[in-house]
C-alpha cells in the first residue's frame, strides 16, 4: 500500500531534492484522549505538527497540551468556527458577503488571544475554517497582524496578496461526505505521491510543501493507524523533510538540499 510512495520519495533522493511534507491538525479547542493520540504520534516520529486552534473555543487545557508537546505549534483557525454563508452556499464563517468589518474585528481579537495564551508557540497563519475565504478579505489580512494563510489545494502563487504567503493541504484522508470514514493507507499515499510527483514534474508550484491535513476529533483507530504507517515511512526515508509551520512558510533556499527535519 504504501510502496508507490516510497518509489516517489526514491525519485526525489536520486535527484538529491528534498520532499518537504507539513502536517496541520484542524478544530483544536480542548485536551482531549484524541489530540493526545495526535501529539503522541509526532513525539513517536519527531515530526512538527501545526494545530489549528479556534480562538474563541480555547482553554487552559490546551494550552497545557500544547505545552507539553516539543513537536507542536499553533495557528489560528478563524474565530468562532461558525457557519456564515448564505442560504444553498458551502459552509464559511469568512463567507462572502459578510460584513468586513465584524470579520476583522474577529479574527484580529482572535489573534490577539491565541498570542497571549500560547506566546512563542503561536505563528499567526490563519486558517479559514472550511478551508474557505471571501478573496476580499486578504489584502487586510497582513495589517491585521498575520503572517500567513493556509487553506486546501495547491497554491496559484507563493503570495496572495504582497506579505501574505500561503502554503496549503493537499491530503484529507477523511470522506467528508461518506459518514466521515477513513479513506484507507492506500487511498492516502496516493493523494500525497499525487502532490510530490507533480511538484517533481514542476505541473505546479515545485516549492510548495506537501501538507497532510488531520481532525483528531473526527479520526477513528483506523485513520490514526493509516497516518501513523505514512509517518513511519516517510520519517525513516532519507529525502523526506518534515516542517513546522516556520519552516514551511519561510522562503525557499534555491541551494537547500535533502535534510531530514526543519
Amino acid at each position: 500500500m504504501i510502496e508507490p510512495l516510497l518509489r516517489e520519495l526514491d525519485l526525489w533522493h536520486a535527484e538529491n531534492r528534498r520532499a518537504t511534507l507539513w502536517w496541520r491538525d484542524d478544530d483544536a479547542c480542548t485536551d482531549t484522549p484524541a489530540l493526545r493520540r495526535l501529539l503522541g504520534l509526532a513525539r513517536d516520529y519527531v515530526v512538527p505538527v501545526t494545530i489549528a486552534a479556534i480562538p474563541a473555543n480555547s482553554d487552559d487545557a490546551l494550552v497545557a497540551a500544547v505545552a507539553g508537546s516539543e513537536e507542536a505549534t499553533v495557528v489560528q483557525h478563524g474565530y468562532a468556527h461558525r457557519n456564515h454563508a448564505r442560504p444553498g452556499e458551502r459552509s464559511a464563517e469568512l463567507a462572502v458577503g459578510r460584513d468586513v468589518a465584524s470579520m476583522h474585528r474577529e479574527l484580529e481579537a482572535g489573534r490577539v488571544r491565541l498570542a497571549a495564551m500560547f506566546g512563542e508557540r503561536f505563528v499567526p497563519i490563519l486558517v479559514p475554517p472550511w478551508n474557505r475565504m471571501t478573496n476580499e478579505l486578504a489584502p487586510h489580512l497582513p495589517r491585521l497582524g498575520f503572517t500567513g494563510l493556509s487553506r486546501f489545494g495547491p497554491r496559484p502563487s507563493r503570495d496572495v496578496v504582497p506579505n501574505l504567503p500561503q502554503v496549503n493541504m493537499h491530503v484529507d484522508p477523511i470522506a467528508w461526505r461518506h459518514e466521515r470514514r477513513f479513506i484507507g493507507l492506500a487511498s492516502t499515499a496516493s493523494r500525497v505521491v499525487e502532490h510530490l510527483a507533480a511538484r517533481r514534474t514542476h505541473a505546479c508550484d515545485a516549492e510548495e510543501a506537501t501538507g497532510v491535513l488531520t481532525h483528531h476529533l473526527a479520526f477513528g483507530d483506523d485513520a490514526s493507524l493509516g497516518i501513523r504507517a505514512l509517518l513511519d515511512a516517510t520519517a525513516r526515508h532519507p529525502a523526506v523533510q518534515w516542517l513546522s509551520a516556520r519552516a514551511a512558510f519561510a522562503a525557499p533556499s534555491p541551494h537547500a538540499k535533502a535534510a531530514r527535519y526543519a
